[in-house]
């Protein structure tokens, strides 16, 4: 089973003065999606925390799939993305791409997203909006094809799809 990490990334939250809507709809889709989610996090809209954060959950192997949800606007306190791109080692656009086509079709503000996904050693980390709708819509998306990505990350794909001449090729 895959590991999974939702880190709600919220200066209201971290303060107790606003429920995690957005890090409980991740952690449920996650779960529905045959996730373990091994850890969950609030924290200030503060980047060096994020970062460190971040880097010690993909080297201590916390998780597989570290999912943050907000910090990815246009205010000044949303950092969440300059974090993420601090650790990765290697970004994964096309999980953003896919997030913001898929969005775009419900508001045209999904084009405000800054949102990042990138690996570190054998974890991937995506950044998703702040909202728990905006959470659903681009989780749903993108879930059903992270747990192939997570097992070519990890080295675990044997075979790949059959190339053109109808034959599979082994790794």
């Amino acid at each position: 089973m895959l590991k999974a990490a939702v880190i709600t990334v919220s200066d209201q939250g971290a303060a107790g003065l606003r429920e995690d809507k957005s890090g409980e709809a991740a952690k449920r889709l996650l779960e529905e999606g045959g996730y373990a989610v091994t850890a969950y996090r609030v924290l200030p809209d503060d980047e060096d925390q994020l970062a460190e954060t971040l880097s010690a959950m993909c080297d201590e192997g916390l998780a597989d799939l570290i999912i943050t949800t907000g910090g990815t606007g246009f205010s000044r306190r949303d950092r969440t993305p300059e974090a993420t791109l601090r650790v990765i080692e290697r970004q994964a656009g096309g999980i953003v791409q896919a997030m913001l086509f898929h969005s775009l079709k419900t508001t045209p503000r999904a084009m405000l997203s800054r949102a990042v996904a990138g690996l570190r050693g054998e974890t991937l980390i995506v950044n998703l909006p702040g909202s728990p709708k905006a959470v659903e819509e681009n989780l749903s998306c993108i879930l059903g094809s992270l747990g192939h990505g997570l097992e070519v990350l990890k080295g675990e794909v044997k075979e790949c799809a059959p190339a053109a001449g109808g034959e599979s090729r082994r790794r």
